[in-house]
């Protein structure tokens, strides 16, 4: 019986008849989504958001790696649709589950969504579906969460269903790669949903890479993540040593990355953003507790890299005092860049908001400007923040501030602008000597 169900689905998927439900259609949902529809498949995304799909509906993409002309030629094709009604997920032979898996105020997993989302699927899975988890988690979440949710329904994984891991790749603002040239990590719990898992992948991206159990796969994410944030943590903890030593860590950096082998560059900067860097390393650390195995070198680096925003503002401070004789709680501050990197309107776990809070909290009026963001969205740990909007890129803005922080370092700005009329620029990204402009305005952080 098993064998028949697994053969019928590998079937349907090798001939693009296998109908693919999306479960989530933010950063990593709606591209996958769109992999798949443009590799043949009818796609039916699914998100409790009805503004995306009054945006889906006419035609309008709200990521930018999937272009309005995409999400509207798939859907004039009739390839893919989206809804807010999740009992359609009985309509669908694979499901990909692609939600957020954030942290709680204590630094400990939430796997609310994705264990909500299964209660979801709960409701309508059927003999012969294919689910698949791509949200970024710890080791054993696909055996020891969803599972178990899942089989409350009385059906068996493995026999009546088939379970999966693989997870996202994305990365926002890459022109180099999209998600169907991104080697996918594939995984099943059992031979049978792992091939399920493997056909199609391989059927909507250029390369699959198959390990042997979801747990392996799940490690897979977790280890590239945290090799960034312990990397980065290193060159940040640097930069602090050779500052006070009066070493240019970026002029180290650059140097060193000439070595055509050993050495791998990674930057500074004033803290971790987007979904991966910050919050990854936390699943491990917390996940290793269970088999009393401490993870100091992760936890180390998770401290160095959280104390950046407070050490850019300090320097912030001290420059102040140093050049203009002026107290932060009396000065006007701009934070220039919102987003968590450049060339994107992705603000998630962006170290901007953190540096906006506490010069708040320090007393200072703060306002920031960013080419892609006009205002600040409902964020989980920044609710106080939300509208505030972007000041206006003018020469009459500018000249009305104290001190400017380049917290990233956007391309579309006008940076020797910004050198000429403001009193203070704090660089935390080298954004003025990658591009040569010198001014004795200019303080490194």
């Amino acid at each position: 019986m098993q064998q028949e169900k697994a053969a019928a689905l590998l079937a349907a998927i090798g001939a693009k008849q296998a109908r693919i439900g999306v479960i989530g259609l933010g950063y990593v949902g709606l591209p996958l989504a769109m992999t798949a529809s443009r590799a043949g498949f009818t796609v039916l995304g699914f998100d409790i958001d009805p503004d995306k799909m009054t945006a889906i509906d006419a035609g309008r993409s709200y990521i930018d790696a999937v272009p309005d002309a995409v999400l509207a030629s798939e859907r004039e094709a009739g390839r893919f649709s989206a809804t807010t009604d999740f009992m359609r997920l009985g309509e669908c032979d694979v499901i990909a589950i692609c939600v957020p898996t954030p942290l709680t105020r204590h630094r400990e997993p939430d796997l609310s969504y994705v264990s909500g989302t299964c209660r979801q699927i709960l409701g309508t899975l059927r003999h012969g579906q294919l689910i698949v988890l791509e949200s970024t988690t710890y080791p054993g979440t696909t055996e020891e969460v969803m599972k178990p949710i899942l089989e409350e329904s009385g059906l068996v994984a493995g026999t009546d269903f088939f379970l999966g891991y693989s997870p996202e790749r994305e990365d926002p603002g890459n022109r180099d790669f999209e998600t169907s040239t991104i080697p996918k990590i594939v995984a099943g719990d059992g031979e049978a949903a792992a091939a399920l898992v493997a056909a199609f992948y391989g059927a909507v991206v250029k390369t699959v890479v198959p390990v042997s159990s979801t747990r392996t796969a799940e490690a897979v994410k977790l280890t590239e993540n945290v090799f960034r944030a312990v990397n980065i943590a290193l060159v940040n903890e640097l930069k602090l040593v050779y500052e006070r030593m009066g070493i240019d860590i970026w002029e180290v950096v650059n140097a060193a990355k000439t070595k055509p082998f050993g050495y791998m560059p990674f930057y500074p900067g004033p803290g971790l953003g987007g979904h991966c860097i910050p919050i990854d390393p936390f699943y491990l650390t917390w996940k290793s507790r269970e088999y009393d195995q401490p993870t100091r070198f992760i936890e180390l680096a998770g401290e160095i890299n959280t104390a950046m925003p407070r050490y850019v503002v300090d320097r912030l401070a001290e420059a102040l005092d140093r050049s203009l004789g002026k107290a932060l709680s009396r000065s006007r501050i701009l934070i220039l860049g919102l987003a968590y990197k450049k060339n994107v309107p992705d603000i998630r776990e962006s170290p901007s908001l953190r540096l906006m809070e506490l010069l708040i909290e320090r007393g200072a009026d703060v306002a920031y400007h960013d080419p892609h963001i006009a205002e600040v969205p409902r964020t989980r740990e920044y609710g106080h923040l939300k509208g505030r909007k972007s000041v206006p890129f003018t020469a009459e803005e500018l000249a009305g501030f104290d001190a400017a922080i380049v917290a990233t370092d956007h391309d579309q700005v006008d940076y020797q602008r910004v050198a000429e009329l403001i009193p203070l620029v704090v660089d935390t990204r080298n954004t003025f000597g990658s591009r040569g402009i010198a001014s004795a305005n200019i303080v490194k952080a």
